[in-house]
């Protein structure tokens, strides 16, 4: 019977049997990659350069951008490897850098959301305050404090799911290691330390949900108030991309991890995963340009600048 010390690569799901279908998989994730590495680095780069952004929301929107390039980096990489050497290997390893870093960045990210909507409400429901409350030292806190805790969240998992034994083979039923499925290869009874933990990590981000959900109620309260227009219209421009994003994120998460065994299936578990891991990181710098006029705005001059550069040299 095998056990985790001797398994030294696990075996990832090919996305296809042919050889055509392989290269257009690699294609599609090819172009949702280079998507997501532009638009986050757009964003990036206009927030880093304008100093107009240099505020509390677009500061917290500058590391949600790293954590996306850096989430769908953790993943996609290896799988469109794969997909053009036409081989589903992935090293022992490298499997467990997989998830360390896939958790470390989703946690962080989660967290960062958390502390987006208190910057909104604040922003919204006590202006007065904002100064005071969201200053250059405490936001660069509530950052330290994301990333901090999508770390130790990440450790924790890893190290508890690494030190199972495996006897269910190597063969892993997704495109990268993800806890679940890492978990159906471990011995019966052996992988229970660890839902504990996986139910612990979902109450946590439980609570995380209902703070955001009672940030945006009272938001709402307070906007809805506002007797000009161009106010309400500002308010929920900042408000609604950051509410879809949150959506997004959490539903596609959630279900990932805490659907029943009895509709799970290689195909679910592929979309589910694609939806939580690809598409967030590749929408979300559209979403908040889309809504975002200040954001856009300074995108296109950064743009319009770099042009006329090029042009003169």
């Amino acid at each position: 019977m095998a056990n985790s010390s001797s398994v030294s690569e696990f075996l990832l799901l090919a996305f296809a049997d042919t050889r055509e279908l392989q290269l257009l998989h690699l294609a599609l994730f090819l172009g949702i990659y280079l998507a997501a590495l532009l638009g986050n680095g757009l964003i990036l780069t206009t927030v880093a350069c304008d100093h107009r952004l240099h505020t509390p929301m677009y500061f917290f929107l500058l590391n949600l951008a790293l954590l996306d390039l850096g989430s769908i980096s953790t993943t996609l990489p290896k799988a469109m490897a794969n997909s053009l050497w036409d081989t589903r290997a992935i090293s022992y390893e490298g499997c467990a850098a997989q998830i360390l870093f896939s958790l470390f960045l989703v946690g962080a990210e989660y967290s960062l959301l958390t502390v987006m909507a208190y910057d909104r409400y604040v922003a919204i429901c006590k202006p007065l305050h904002y100064g005071s409350l969201l200053g250059s030292r405490a936001c660069a806190q509530m950052a330290a404090a994301a990333w901090g805790s999508g770390f130790l969240n990440a450790v924790l998992h890893t190290a508890n799911t690494f030190s199972l034994p495996l006897c269910q083979g190597n063969a892993v039923d997704q495109f990268f290691c993800e806890i679940p499925q890492i978990l159906k290869l471990s011995c019966s009874d052996a992988y229970l330390r660890e839902a504990g933990l996986i139910v612990f990590s979902v109450s946590v981000l439980f609570g995380c949900s209902v703070f955001i959900v009672i940030s945006y109620i009272q938001i709402f309260r307070v906007v809805l108030r506002v007797p000009s227009e161009q106010g309400r219209h500002k308010a929920f421009s900042t408000c609604l991309p950051h509410m879809a994003v949150v959506s997004l994120f959490i539903s596609t998460a959630m279900f990932a991890y805490l659907k029943p065994s009895s509709i799970s299936s290689p195909y679910l578990d592929l979309v589910v995963a694609v939806l939580y891991s690809v598409v967030p990181p590749a929408v979300n710098p559209l979403i908040y340009s889309m809504r975002n006029q200040e954001l856009r705005d300074a995108m296109r001059t950064l743009v319009e600048c770099t042009i006329l550069q090029h042009i003169r040299l």
